[in-house]
Order: C-alpha cells, then sequence, then structure tokens
C-alpha cells in the first residue's frame, strides 16, 4: 500500500469519526409544515384522515380527483343531451386546504355543478374571490396567541361539547347574507370570543358549506383526545350521495420537487450522500496527477462507397452518357432532401420551393434556378449536353454543400 492511499484512507476515516461527534442520536425534529397532503404523516398533513374518511362517511362512495382540474373532472360528466341537461354524476365535491388551490374557470364549474342540486364542501382559510363575490360573505384573519382555539357546532342536537384546536391563525366569517346564509358552527378563543367558522349557503338547487378550519381534518387534531368527533359533526351535514375529494396540488409549492428530496429528509442517509461526495473528492484530489496513457491515433478508414461511386461517375461521363448521369444526379438530389428535410419530392412546385427555402436556409432563388433546370430536363425529349449536366450539377451542390 503506498504512501497516497493510507493518507487517502486516514482522511476518509478522520472524517467518518467527525460526523459520528457532530450529529449524536437525537429525535428527528418535527416537520410543521402545513401541507395538507394526504400522503404527509406529518402533524398538519391529511394522512390519517385519508385512511378514516370511509369510516367516517359511511355508506358513501369516495371518489379522488387527483389528475385533473374540477373543471376538468366536472364538465365532461355534464350531459349536454337536450332533453337531460344535468350532470351524470350527483354528490357533493370537497376539497380540504390551508390555501385556494382551485382556480377560477374550475370554481365557475363547481357553481354550476351546484346550481343543479349537487352540494359543495370547502374547508380552507383562504377562499376564491369569485366564490366570495358570488355568495356574499367576507373574512377575517386574526393570528391566535393562545395553545389551541375552541370550535363548536350551532346545533346542540348534532353536538354541544366544545373542541380544541391547535390553530395560529384563526380565520372566520365576519359578513355573511343572513337572509340567505345558515350558520352551522363556531369558534373562539379564551378571551370567550364567538365567531361563525361554519356556514350553509344555498345556490339555486343546491347548497354550499363552507368552513375555515381546515385544521380540524389534519392528523395533529384527529389523533388529539376526541378531536375526530369534531370532524365527524363538521361531515354530518354532506347530504346523501357520492363524494367527489378534490386532492391534487395540495400545497404544492412548499414540497420540494428534488429527485433527492426523500435522501435529504432523512438524517442517516443524508450524512451518506455528503460522506460519499467528500470521499469523491478526496479520490479525485489525490489521482489528479496520474497521467493517461498515450492515446494511438488511428487513421480513419477509407470511404470505399464513395471511391465506388467516383469509379461509376467517371464511366458514365467516359461514355457520354449525360441523360443517364442527370438522371441519378436528380435522383440522388430528392433522396437527400427527403431524408435530410422530410420534405416530400414528389412536385417540385412553388410550395416544395418555400418549404425547401425555410428549412435548408439556402438562398430562395438558387432553389427556384435548380427546380426549373429539373423540370426542363424532365420535359426534354432530345439527349443533354455536357453543358446541361455541368449546369445542373453546380446548382445541385449549391442546395446541398
Amino acid at each position: 500500500m503506498n504512501k497516497s492511499i493510507k493518507i487517502y484512507i486516514a482522511i476518509l476515516v478522520f472524517i467518518f469519526i467527525l460526523i459520528l461527534i457532530a450529529s449524536p442520536s437525537r429525535q428527528k425534529p418535527i416537520d410543521w409544515r402545513s401541507t395538507y397532503s394526504v400522503n404527509d404523516k406529518i402533524p398538519f398533513g391529511l394522512y390519517v384522515f385519508d385512511k378514516e374518511i370511509n369510516s367516517i362517511l359511511k355508506n358513501t362512495k369516495i371518489e379522488k380527483v387527483e389528475a385533473v382540474t374540477p373543471y376538468e373532472f366536472l364538465e365532461p360528466k355534464y350531459n349536454i343531451d337536450t332533453l337531460v341537461l344535468d350532470y351524470r354524476i350527483k354528490g357533493t365535491f370537497i376539497n380540504i386546504s390551508e390555501i385556494n388551490n382551485i382556480d377560477d374557470q374550475s370554481i365557475k364549474e363547481i357553481f354550476y355543478f351546484v346550481s343543479h342540486g349537487n352540494s359543495a364542501f370547502l374547508s380552507m382559510k383562504e377562499f376564491p374571490k369569485y366564490l366570495i363575490d358570488s355568495l356574499k360573505i367576507e373574512l377575517k384573519n386574526d393570528f391566535q396567541y393562545a395553545d389551541s382555539t375552541a370550535a363548536w357546532m350551532a346545533n346542540n342536537e348534532v353536538s354541544s361539547k366544545k373542541y380544541f384546536l391547535k390553530e395560529s391563525l384563526e380565520t372566520y366569517f365576519s359578513k355573511i347574507d343572513t337572509a340567505n346564509t345558515t350558520v352551522l358552527g363556531y369558534q373562539g378563543n379564551n378571551k370567550n370570543t364567538k365567531h361563525v367558522n361554519f356556514i350553509k349557503v344555498p345556490h339555486v338547487n343546491g347548497y354550499f358549506y363552507l368552513h375555515t378550519q381546515p385544521v380540524a381534518f389534519t392528523n395533529f387534531n384527529l389523533l388529539k383526545k376526541n378531536n375526530y368527533q369534531y370532524t365527524e359533526n363538521v361531515l354530518s351535514y354532506i347530504s346523501k350521495g357520492d363524494v367527489f375529494w378534490y386532492t391534487k396540488n395540495e400545497n404544492n409549492e412548499s414540497i420540494s420537487n428534488s429527485p433527492l428530496r426523500y435522501i435529504l429528509s432523512q438524517p442517516p442517509l443524508e450524512w451518506a450522500l455528503y460522506l460519499s461526495l467528500v470521499g469523491l473528492l478526496i479520490f479525485i484530489v489525490f489521482n489528479a496527477k496520474r497521467k493517461q496513457r498515450i492515446v494511438p491515433i488511428l487513421k480513419p478508414l477509407p470511404n470505399l462507397t464513395l471511391d465506388f461511386t467516383k469509379t461509376i461517375g467517371n464511366l458514365y461521363y467516359q461514355e457520354g452518357d449525360h441523360d443517364n448521369i442527370i438522371d441519378k444526379k436528380i435522383i440522388y438530389f430528392l433522396e437527400r432532401i427527403r431524408n435530410e428535410y422530410l420534405i416530400d419530392t414528389t412536385k417540385l412546385d412553388d410550395d416544395f420551393i418555400k418549404k425547401l427555402h425555410h428549412k435548408s436556409g439556402k438562398e430562395e432563388n438558387d432553389i427556384r434556378e435548380l427546380v426549373f433546370l429539373i423540370n426542363e430536363h424532365r420535359k426534354s425529349y432530345h439527349g443533354s449536353l455536357e453543358e446541361d449536366l455541368i449546369r445542373i450539377n453546380n446548382a445541385i451542390e449549391k442546395i446541398l454543400y
């Protein structure tokens, strides 16, 4: 073992010992991001709700809308038959997200869906502007300094209990259309305040259920004491029928799309990656002085096809068969055009000239002259002269080379 290899191994061992000292065994820090993703088991993910929704909404068919927007999902379901003019599906469209993740076109389609006797349940802190304006409601946000926010149902027959949800930003309805809106729930902090956080708003033949506490559906709150009961109470207002749950792009901006996301999220894998990179760097430094042996110069193989072509060309030229040579040059030229530029050479007209001009970048006049010579040759009934062969050959070379 030479000296450089010993130094290399010693440095790697030293770095490994430093890593062990710098990262003592400790618990992984809690990720408090509000992703509202059905795949996240962190406190503010929806993994638990995703697993338990079938037991909460019993005897209900639940369909996830993942790969498309609400508009792309609902619009094809509308039956445009003049005798029907209704959706082929019936039920409730639900969306649970911290921020508004529904585009304007989709929210308008949801309005149309609700107007045909269906319903929509939206639990979020930031509702689409079109919905707020159309339903004549206003929202207000207050920072919550208490450990939790109390939430309860307006109808004591549903539940008279207060449930305490972990929340830092208290969002509630500050203005509603009292003539048409039904209050279904309230929330408040330790100051005994009372704000509306759950309402029912009619729209044509259907209803909107709007809720401002999406944290009630997160892993943290569903697993805390009996808070799952509050979630059940809220969802008990959903009408009978199928449920279409929109889960696409929930807070996607907070999730990295890097292929190394999982590796960097796991400390052991992260340190293994860094150690590998450092080891690779040291290996490159210690081996940078090694010289590569001389690479022999290999002469390129002779182009026998080209030699054969020249021999055949000379044979035709010596025989004075100019027509045959011109025909083969034209065939070769058109074959090159088809293979390189993918242009149809059946008709050599103005359309062909323009296409070849745009794709090859050659002068249009040169192309037009060559097309003229080819067409004249094809129309000619008398034998071609050597001058004709030279003109066509020069014209072809201007385009190909």
